[in-house]
């Protein structure tokens, strides 16, 4: 069908939101479509493409593996009309939005953030017959019912921006029985709100007030609702309660080390401890934070030192479980998705990662998968032994998360 140039987007000031407000010019019917993550290509007469993603999303997930997907944090780093969460039309992050609207096309090639960091994930789920269901954070919001009866949840490789609901729903599921998956870093890092678009259509709208949270107007009556970081005040509430491990730092670039090389997610990888993988980790990283609220017993089964701004610390991969049964896999870097696809050049950013990160990041994400597909980890792999003392030093202990109670306490 033939283009339709469409108005100018409106710029609303209060929050420095673009948004396109534009008349529909295609509707694309997918009644009989399986749920699933589609691409929708868009191709120009002059030869230029742009991808529109689109995540059918499944209608329950009992007994399935429930892929996840991001937009809101495809959302908070689309600079389309020119501002983002982290900057306005100058560049500057004093300028940015303070809420950023779905209502408007995604930069640069339309898909960037699932093509580098979601994509591989599906295809390879897909490619290994597992039963899988779908859906965004967005939908998980609105309606938790998805989450019922699920095997796993995956959460895929940038997952920053979730709201409380999600979170909570989440945990929920977990204490259910529900494995958990945090392929990427970063992940629940940002607390948001979804707010209506134009009609009053729900949760066409990701507000995230981040430092100027004392602007944001929920500061008065709804301070559980204020949009900073987990972490921070009003409401501290850190990720790692949920995660196990706390997002520490960006940029880095560094080789993954593997500590426990017995743990069942490396069986057939043929790794040893010690072994590394250059530049596996980055470029943001989480660790295991003893101070911070951590659930307990935590397995740590990499364990890999780095650079950061200078500062030297660690990522690790962590592994627990709940009284529920439910296994929780935290991969600690950003990298873990892009991984499955290096040395294949796929994808075009390997950040020279070669063919044996591939394989060796392919296998335990399938040993995850599988073991995760077949009910609640807990009771079908051996409880893991908490080795956070022995990794960080005998006077460290894992300060148990609040909440629910569900999570298996570590010994005083």
């Amino acid at each position: 069908m033939d283009g339709t140039k469409q108005g100018a987007p409106r710029f609303l000031d209060a929050t420095r939101t673009v948004r396109a407000d534009w008349d529909r010019s295609l509707r694309v019917r997918t009644r009989n479509w399986p749920a699933g993550a589609y691409l929708l290509r868009l191709d120009a007469s002059n030869g230029h493409q742009r991808y529109v993603p689109l995540i059918l999303r499944s209608r329950e997930a009992r007994g399935r593996t429930l892929l996840m997907h991001a937009p809101a944090t495809w959302q908070a780093y689309n600079t389309w009309g020119g501002y983002s969460l982290y900057q306005g039309q100058d560049g500057a992050y004093g300028t940015r939005s303070l809420a950023v609207s779905f209502d408007r096309p995604y930069a640069g090639s339309g898909a960037e953030k699932f093509l580098v960091y979601e994509r591989a994930a599906v295809v390879l789920a897909e490619r290994l017959g597992l039963p899988l269901a779908y859906t965004t954070g967005v939908d998980v919001h609105l309606d938790p019912g998805v989450l019922k009866g699920a095997s796993a949840v995956v959460s895929l490789g940038h997952d920053e921006y979730w709201t409380p609901q999600q979170r909570q729903y989440v945990t929920r599921a977990r204490d259910e029985g529900t494995n958990l998956a945090f392929l990427g870093a970063n992940t629940c890092f940002r607390r948001i709100r979804l707010e209506p678009g134009p009609g009053g259509a729900p949760a066409r709208t990701v507000v995230c007030y981040k430092t100027a949270y004392r602007d944001d107007p929920y500061l008065v009556n709804r301070r559980d609702l204020v949009t900073t970081d987990f972490r921070q005040p009003p409401a501290p509430d850190p990720e790692s309660s949920l995660t196990g491990v706390l997002y520490e730092g960006y940029p880095t670039d560094a080789p993954y080390v593997v500590l426990d090389s017995g743990h069942w997610l490396f069986a057939g990888t043929g790794v040893d401890d010690g072994d590394s993988f250059d530049h596996l980790v980055g470029v943001e990283y989480d660790r295991v934070t003893p101070g911070d609220p951590t659930p307990a017993p935590l397995r740590i089964i990499a364990h890999s030192p780095l650079v950061c701004r200078g500062r030297h610390s660690h990522s690790d991969s962590a592994y627990y479980t709940v009284a529920s049964g439910a296994g929780v896999f935290a991969s600690g870097t950003m990298r873990w998705v892009e991984a499955l696809m290096a040395g294949t050049r796929e994808n075009g950013r390997d950040h020279g990662m070669d063919a044996r990160t591939g394989a060796f990041v392919t296998r335990t994400t399938e040993n995850l998968l599988r073991a995760f597909a077949a009910g609640p980890c807990g009771r079908n792999k051996p409880r893991p032994k908490d080795n956070v003392r022995a990794v960080y030093g005998p006077g460290t202990r894992n300060r148990p998360e609040s909440g629910t109670g569900a999570v298996e306490r570590a010994s005083a």
